[in-house]
């Protein structure tokens, strides 16, 4: 969920609502979603809506990020992007008070951090777990390879590890078929895809370019009828609709399905 920049905080609450109402209860966002730097607009905004109580909170699987630049003050060098000790530490504290709750369900690495020592990471979320502030950790956008480090060097200090992946994934954005999800099917790791849409271009986007409340601006500059891109959007949105009955079928998966999902992070199959 990215909260701010487009929806208010009355429709954040009502979109929310609505969901818990369907049944949807796992909640994903990060710590620079809001785009304003450092003040974790988004999380803010949820933050306002479990205090709002009856039961919102316990009723929801919170997921938040950490690695991106979260820097207020430019004199902070700990919350610049990356993934230390410190920084890892010190950005949990924060989300949990801009989110009004004590504990994250899924605290998920936003990006690999190619320069941090594995142990150095595993040892800020060993002592996050212990302290009960983090219950489950969990990656985004890593490669196979990032994948298998990662656990192995978990596996070494005796921690449990990534317990999911999330990554791109569409109908067009299918790369992580190659080595991502054999990674995961590997070490049981639950994937959670973002942007299955396709930024809206498997849900028709296209055609509705100049019409809706907020069009995809980079649609509308830069498609046009004429566009080999435009043509091959209209042609995957049309078997996209055609494959709708097929994917609202419980279990419809696109690839092989994973055994061992996350316990209690799966989504479930309505």
């Amino acid at each position: 969920m990215n909260f701010g920049p487009q929806t208010t905080e009355d429709d954040s609450f009502a979109i929310m609502d609505k969901a818990i109402d369907l049944g949807i209860n796992f909640f994903d966002t990060a710590d620079v979603y809001g785009w304003k730097k450092g003040e974790g607009v988004t999380e803010q905004i949820i933050g306002k809506w479990f205090a709002q109580g009856s039961g919102r909170r316990e009723q929801t699987i919170v997921a938040t990020k950490v690695f991106g630049d979260m820097d207020f003050d430019p004199k902070d060098v700990s919350l610049r992007r990356g993934l230390s000790a410190v920084k890892i530490r010190r950005a949990c504290e924060n989300s949990l008070l801009r989110m009004k709750t004590d504990y994250i369900d899924l605290y998920q690495m936003h990006h690999v951090a190619r320069e941090m020592p594995w142990e150095e990471c595993w040892q800020a979320f060993d002592v996050l777990v212990k302290q009960g502030k983090v219950i489950y950790v969990g990656s985004s956008n890593f490669a196979g390879w990032h994948i298998a480090a990662a656990n192995e060097s978990a596996k070494s200090r005796h921690f449990l590890g990534l317990v999911s992946e999330q990554s791109k994934y569409s109908l067009f954005s299918r790369a992580i078929e190659l080595e991502v999800l054999p990674a995961c099917l590997h070490y049981g790791i639950g994937v959670i895809p973002w942007s299955p849409l396709e930024s809206g271009l498997l849900g028709g986007a296209l055609e509705k370019a100049t019409a809706g409340r907020r069009p995809p601006s980079r649609f509308k500059s830069e498609s046009k009828p004429s566009d080999p891109g435009w043509k091959r959007g209209k042609a995957s949105a049309k078997r996209s609709a055609r494959s709708r009955p097929m994917s609202h079928s419980p279990g419809c998966c696109i690839t092989r399905p994973l055994p061992r999902p996350s316990s209690g992070l799966a989504p479930s199959n309505n």
